[in-house]
C-alpha cells in the first residue's frame, strides 16, 4: 500500500472559560468592607423581640399612633369633629414620640462599645 497517508486528527484546545464579572453563588468582595459573621439566622419573632428589648419605646409609639389614627377615624365618621381633630393631633404627638424614639435608639446604638 503505496501512497498511504496517516490522517492524524486535532482535537481543538479548550479555550479558556470566558469572563463573568460576577460569580453568583458567592458574595460579592468589596474593598475594605469585612461583614460580620452571622451567629445564627434568626426568625421574624426572635428579631421582633429583640428589637423591642432594645427599645420598647418604638413599638409603644406605633402602637400609640396606630390607636388614634383608628379612634380618630372613627370619631370622624360619627360625625364627632371636635373629637376627631383632638386624635389628630394625638396621632401626630405620638408619631413625633415615634420618631425621637428611633433616633435615640440609633444614637444609643452607634454610641455603645462593641463586643
Amino acid at each position: 500500500m503505496a501512497g498511504t497517508t496517516s490522517v492524524s486528527v486535532q482535537t481543538p484546545k479548550s479555550s479558556p472559560p470566558p469572563f463573568v464579572p460576577f460569580d453568583f453563588s458567592k458574595p460579592p468582595l468589596i474593598e475594605g468592607f469585612n461583614p460580620l459573621p452571622r451567629a445564627k439566622d434568626e426568625t421574624l419573632k426572635e428579631k421582633f423581640l429583640r428589637k423591642t428589648k432594645e427599645n420598647p419605646f418604638v413599638p409603644i409609639g406605633c402602637l400609640g399612633t396606630a390607636g388614634a389614627l383608628i379612634y380618630g377615624l372613627r370619631a370622624f365618621n360619627q360625625g364627632k369633629t371636635r373629637q376627631s381633630q383632638l386624635l389628630m393631633r394625638g396621632r401626630i404627638f405620638a408619631q413625633g414620640f415615634t420618631v425621637v424614639a428611633i433616633i435615640v435608639g440609633v444614637f444609643t446604638t452607634a454610641v455603645k462599645p462593641k463586643q
